[in-house]
């Protein structure tokens, strides 16, 4: 079997640049570096790849409340953490310590939660 040039491009191409672009995806320059703790009842468990979100209704600081949607990893890792399919039920009281994105809006990716219980995760 005879491997042309260009072929050989394309493959080396496919190599070199999809590491980058798996890297970009998992980029961390849209949220804040700093961490805020919220408290606030689930609306909301999806279980789902390639990210599970968690999504709560908290109040902020004007005493409005904001339905916040927050991003974990994938099925897989969250399992290794002890989350499972069922950890959350609508109208679970929580409490979120996140890192909310730069603009202001109710998003951010959860760095720990803490369940009714006080388990924390």
């Amino acid at each position: 079997m005879r491997v042309t040039l260009r072929a050989a491009v394309v493959v080396a191409a496919c190599i070199l640049l999809g590491p980058a672009s798996l890297g970009a995806h998992h980029g961390s320059a849209s949220f804040d570096d700093k961490e805020i703790t919220l408290k606030g009842k689930v609306s909301e468990w999806l279980w789902a790849n390639p990210h599970c979100f968690l999504k709560i209704d908290a109040a902020d600081a004007s005493g409005a409340v904001r339905n916040w949607n927050l991003e974990m990893g994938n099925p897989t890792d969250m399992s290794v953490r002890g989350f499972r399919r069922n950890t959350f039920k609508p109208g679970d009281e929580v409490t979120v310590t996140l890192q909310p994105v730069k603009s202001g809006q109710p998003v951010g990716r959860i760095r720990t939660v803490v369940l009714p219980d006080g388990t924390k995760l």
